[in-house]
């Protein structure tokens, strides 16, 4: 068949190009325009093999084959298949497993099958050189492509490349139409801009049932519950004070501030609590998961800990109709990144959006920091599907989970600010 397939390792795709653009081979030091990469892609084949695309594989790794949104968006481009491998971490540094393989299986039966009559790798291990050399006794014309090397030497198996029947290299001005490196981390960089909407939710205080769940947690310690309260015990020890966590430095003050969600828009803005996001911070790495529905808490959620108002709060899957889930997939896949503040706003947003009235916020503004314990549970399912859970325990990364109630918080706070200025009007 006249036609030509592309084979991409992604992991040496895009660690190549980090290193030519960043001077080193972390993926997250660049962002790639993937929808740009992949026209990039075709164009080149077609033009280098005179043939039409049949298909470009894109091979790569991920923890337990989940897709990560980058795969998820490029599985629903045109003439675009996705195949994942396994990425495990060890020794503090991450690992594909499978992809080698999994690429010299397509490229050995594309060619026993003439599915094609070129084949562009893009790749520069030397275990796919068996494959490359059984595609070439099929009849298949084998190009070899390069990214350009940071270091102006190869970055590919020297056998691959002898093997190949054309090679080219991907050049910097090539690989910049569609990526960039990321202005982070550098000595020369900016400090990374802190999200004080994290740091104002760390130094809430807890509520006064956790309070309550404290104290008894001390006296359960300490050996104190051992016969039942009397009722004067009991007044007794509800006119006792909590005892405060330790500080934790002698020059840094206790954070007191109670913030309230219009202080989020505040903190972003400069506002009379900025000056305590650096406080903030500081205490939250002392700080428990204090404003979280899923732990932490005694009373997790339901009628005991919830006012009737709230836990009648509708989730988002009942006020969400079959055209706008089948619509909401497509955003999903196509324009949220999966950074986890970003997710918490696009839940946020799309709940509000479909509420009716404005009861609904006023009583969810009654709970700042707590998210009502039905709506968390599915932000953070919603959440998984964008691949962050640490894979370890099929947990959230606590410091994601943070950053999704964040960026809840925020979103509710823009709409709730929203439909008061609406009302002055």
């Amino acid at each position: 068949m006249d036609r030509c397939v592309v084979l991409v390792d992604a992991g040496y795709l895009l660690g190549a190009a980090a290193s030519l653009l960043a001077g080193e081979p972390a993926r997250s030091r660049i962002t790639v325009d993937h929808a740009s990469l992949i026209r990039q892609l075709r164009e080149r084949a077609e033009a280098d093999t005179e043939k039409p695309l049949l298909r470009i594989y894109w091979f790569d790794g991920a923890p337990d084959r989940v897709p990560q949104p980058e795969h998820r968006r490029l599985r629903v481009m045109s003439r675009v298949t996705v195949r994942l491998g396994a990425l495990t971490r060890s020794d503090g540094r991450w690992a594909q497993k499978g992809v080698d393989a999994a690429m010299h299986a397509e490229l050995t039966e594309l060619a026993r099958n003439r599915a094609c009559s070129d084949i562009v790798l893009v790749t520069g291990d030397g275990d796919l050189l068996p494959g490359l050399m059984s595609a070439k006794e099929h009849g298949v014309a084998v190009h070899l492509w390069a990214v350009q090397a940071a270091d102006g030497d190869y970055n590919q198996s020297e056998d691959l490349v002898a093997e190949a029947d054309e090679r080219r290299v991907l050049d910097r001005s090539w690989i910049t139409r569609a990526m960039r490196a990321k202005d982070i981390g550098g000595p020369c960089a900016p400090p990374p801009v802190p999200r004080p909407e994290i740091a104002a939710i760390l130094s809430a205080p807890l509520p006064e049932s956790a309070v309550a769940a404290q104290r008894a947690a001390a006296r359960r310690e300490d050996g104190r519950d051992a016969a039942p309260k009397t009722e004067e015990a009991a007044q007794e020890d509800a006119r006792t004070p909590a005892p405060q966590p330790a500080r934790p430095a002698a020059d840094t003050p206790a954070v007191k501030v109670v913030p309230t969600p219009k202080d989020l828009a505040d903190l972003g803005k400069g506002g009379p609590l900025a000056g305590t996001a650096a406080a903030a911070a500081t205490a939250g790495a002392a700080a428990t998961l204090r404003w979280s529905s899923d732990k932490g808490w005694v009373d997790r959620g339901g009628p005991a800990g919830e006012s009737p108002e709230t836990a009648a709060l509708p989730t988002l899957a009942q006020l969400t109709t079959a055209e706008q889930r089948w619509a909401d997939r497509e955003e999903d896949i196509t324009a949220v990144s999966g950074d986890p503040f970003e997710v918490g706003q696009v839940f946020a947003r799309r709940w509000t959006d479909r509420l009716t009235g404005t009861a609904h916020l006023q009583n969810l503004s009654t709970e700042y920091p707590r998210i009502p314990h039905r709506i968390d549970g599915e932000l953070l399912r919603y959440a998984a599907r964008f691949g962050l859970l640490a894979h370890k325990d099929d947990q959230i990364d606590e410091h994601d989970r943070y950053a999704i109630r964040a960026g809840f918080w925020r979103e509710i706070d823009l709409r709730t600010a929203a439909g008061h200025a609406a009302v002055g009007d």
